[in-house]
């Protein structure tokens, strides 16, 4: 296990982190329903460099997966709009949720749990509890993956963004309030994160 010295850093309000990641969902939803999906896409790619912009500006730092999760939207975005086809916007939750999913259970079969750098210090837990919690979160971010898979190719576009949003965010909290007795179960006192290479 590797001790992590102090960083004096500010702990993020929590209402504020929710708030700049639902915000460009909301955007995009709204704009959807009265504008279409082509420019809904432009006004989501907008609201997250937004989002992304006020979050370093607050924090003087931006979380590794809202960053991530920001590149790919601009990626796709571009790609939607461009080619004026919207299927690149939807394979993006696919795209980002399988990366994340890939990254963590790809990294335990190097040793390496590296959830604990995506949680930027939120938790303090033994090295059998990032496993644990690491192999969880690998699955059900590839879970997130194969439902919008399913939903946008079977689905009409507007079931596939009202799903985007009141979907994959009740079920990411209920998931990760189901976390909370494993939480407990490894918490430790010194802050810890997992292992990686020296």
């Amino acid at each position: 296990m590797t001790d992590v010295p102090a960083t004096g850093r500010k702990a993020e309000n929590p209402w504020l982190k929710l708030g700049l990641e639902l915000g460009p969902l909301l955007v995009f939803f709204f704009a959807n329903g009265r504008f279409g999906i082509f420019i809904a896409t432009g006004a989501f790619m907008a609201a997250m460099a937004m989002a992304l912009v006020a979050s370093w500006m607050i924090n003087r730092r931006l979380a590794i997966m809202p960053l991530i999760t920001g590149i790919v939207v601009a990626i796709f975005g571009t790609l939607t709009l461009v080619l004026h086809d919207d299927t690149f916007i939807k394979m993006k939750p696919t795209i980002v949720n399988s990366l994340f999913g890939g990254v963590l259970l790809g990294g335990l079969l190097f040793g390496k749990t590296l959830l604990g750098y995506v949680f930027d210090g939120a938790f303090h837990l033994d090295e059998a509890g990032w496993r644990k919690l690491t192999i969880r979160w690998g699955l059900f971010f590839f879970l997130l993956a194969v439902l919008n898979e399913a939903i946008w190719r079977t689905q009409t576009t507007e079931f596939w963004v009202a799903f985007k949003v009141w979907g994959i965010m009740p079920l990411t909290l209920l998931f990760s309030i189901a976390q909370l007795p494993l939480l407990s179960r490894h918490a430790v006192e010194q802050p810890v994160l997992p292992k990686d290479a020296a």
